[in-house]
């Protein structure tokens, strides 16, 4: 029996209240088709890079807050679904909305060694689940808020891959006898982490329902990506530098990027039409190449962040790795054009909730925060060039690269929350969704703005969904949040000359280590969040199970 030409997806990457977009991978290039139970049905052709062969289909005026069950065809023939119905449900502009979000995730495989060494799969628990429930009560949006992938710390699996691919003389020759003699270096070995980390059952099946929004972090590229100045003067010269810039970015761009647009926004995309309008698939990798060369040396010149609105809450993703600027002079987590952008869609509209997506916490465990204000002032010279080399050496080895070691960043983000704040309307409440730190927790924070209908606002932060931190740096993140402790690293910061933070936040759940994922529901004027954590069930399938649940309340 021929095996199906559908390698991966679909995957639901957006749904509104009235239009939805579907994405696939096939191994051979083709027509595919969506057809759905309420008469929409669409037909477009693939378009091919590096050998595989991409389709995104988008489809409009779908109903309002309507379970509808879809099929795909390719070339005519089923291909999807392989059991059961597949079916999205669209949004609810009035109702309220759930939001399952979390980050850093391997796709190891779901073997015996695998659950003892890295645990249950939060996204797996969440897929089970959706297995028993009827799709109103599926989230209305999955939020993978970085290192979808780990470029440089493959499974063993695919390291066996890449060993034979080495051995065979294929792949870039600048990473052979290299660092990155173990590490994924071009598109085709991208390919393979996401084939891993998404077709297995049943993330295959929660991808193919429930819509998902995402944005990169360092690992979708390599450990410490962009912490500073002289990192990147290091790594860029590295013989195997180029091919992995130029397979990160073009697969980011194909597999998580487009899927974050809008059926509309996807109609206006200049690099989209060209490349699905090019003749050839050289001509596609070129432009991809081009592009991903270009927007690593000159952020400003693309974007990544994207915005969603979903009722009456504005989600706003914001990319926090590919647009520093890591000026000496000017360090700032994303840049001027960046931040303008994201200003913009903060303040544009009367939101009753306003979500900002960041890979990287604004609001760090306190002590951490003073912790990473003093490395960055001592590695920008506030006690001298001896300390200012160990200080950078420091940012390096510790990753203190977050909002708090981009002080400047971190000043603007609060002057916006006040400015949100002190709005004719404001919203009911401001939330960072966050991870990367691999510790979850829910924060409070007061940004000194008196009056009446003052906002709530909370940094939310949710890591991992499979990849627990190691036992002596649990310790570590378990004394970040002792008073005594933050007091005595604040004072660290008052002597390398940082100025007091005038914001004071403390956790109020929290920190948890272990894998899991967090769910935000929003309705009305009211927010609440749930956090619950993955673990194997005594018949062996992998689950979720409830930990805390808080309402965001003034």
């Amino acid at each position: 029996m021929k095996s199906s030409p559908l390698v991966l997806g679909p995957l639901v990457r957006y749904v509104g209240a009235d239009d939805a977009t579907f994405w696939f991978e096939f191994d051979t290039p083709g027509a595919v088709e969506v057809r759905t139970s309420v008469g929409q049905h669409v037909e477009v052709p693939t378009w091919g890079v590096h050998g595989h062969h991409y389709a995104l289909v988008a489809l409009t005026d779908l109903p309002t807050n309507t379970t509808i069950t879809y099929e795909v065809l390719f070339d005519g023939n089923p291909v999807w679904p392989v059991s059961d119905t597949a079916a999205i449900h669209t949004c609810d502009p009035e109702g309220p909305v759930t939001f399952a979000l979390g980050s850093c995730r391997r796709g190891d495989n779901y073997g015996d060694e695998s659950l003892q060494r890295i645990g249950a799969d939060a996204l797996a628990g969440l897929g089970n689940r959706m297995r028993t429930q009827d799709p109103s009560e599926w989230p209305q949006a999955l939020l993978f808020l970085g290192d979808q992938v780990y470029a440089d710390d493959p499974s063993p699996e695919i390291l066996e891959r890449l060993h034979a691919r080495r051995a065979a003389g294929d792949g870039p020759a600048g990473a052979r006898g290299t660092e990155a003699e173990n590490e994924i270096c071009d598109f085709e070995e991208y390919s393979w982490l996401y084939h891993e980390s998404w077709g297995v059952e049943p993330v295959r099946t929660l991808l193919a329902s429930v819509p998902s929004c995402m944005i990169l972090d360092d690992h979708d590229l390599r450990d410490d990506w962009n912490s500073s100045a002289s990192w990147r003067a290091d790594i860029e010269t590295r013989p195997w530098w180029h091919d992995r810039v130029v397979g990160a970015f073009s697969s980011y761009w194909v597999y998580q990027h487009l899927g974050n647009l809008s059926p509309d926004e996807l109609s206006r995309d200049e690099l989209y039409e060209k490349v699905r309008s090019a003749t050839s698939d050289a001509e596609r990798e070129k432009l991809l190449a081009d592009f991903a060369l270009r927007v690593d040396e000159h952020p400003e010149t693309g974007r990544w962040s994207f915005y969603r609105d979903f009722g009456t809450t504005r989600l706003i993703m914001i990319d926090s790795r590919c647009s520093r600027s890591l000026d000496a002079d000017d360090r700032r987590m994303v840049d001027a054009a960046e931040w303008a952008w994201v200003r913009e869609r903060a303040l544009e509209s009367p939101s009753r909730h306003v979500l900002f997506g960041s890979s990287l916490p604004f609001l760090m465990l306190p002590a951490l925060h003073h912790l990473e204000q003093w490395n960055e002032a001592v590695a920008q010279g506030s006690w001298g060039r001896r300390m200012s080399w160990i200080g950078e050496k420091l940012r390096i080895a510790l990753d203190l690269e977050h909002w708090a070691a981009f002080g400047k960043s971190f000043v603007d983000m609060a002057t916006l929350t006040r400015e949100l704040s002190r709005t004719d309307d404001p919203p009911a409440s401001i939330l960072w969704l966050s991870g990367d730190v691999h510790c979850s927790y829910v924060a409070r924070a007061d940004f000194g703005v008196g009056g009446e209908n003052v906002p709530v606002t909370y940094q939310l932060t949710m890591s991992p969904f499979r990849n627990p931190l190691d036992l002596p740096i649990r310790a570590v993140n378990r004394l970040a949040i002792r008073k005594p402790v933050a007091r005595m690293l604040g004072r660290l910061a008052r002597s390398a000359k940082v100025p007091p933070v005038d914001v004071a936040w403390e956790a109020e759940a929290g920190p948890w280590f272990d894998n899991g994922v967090m769910l935000l529901t929003t309705d009305g004027e009211t927010a609440s969040v749930r956090v619950e954590h993955a673990h194997v069930d005594v018949v062996g399938r992998q689950t979720l199970e409830q930990t805390a649940e808080k309402k965001l309340t003034v």
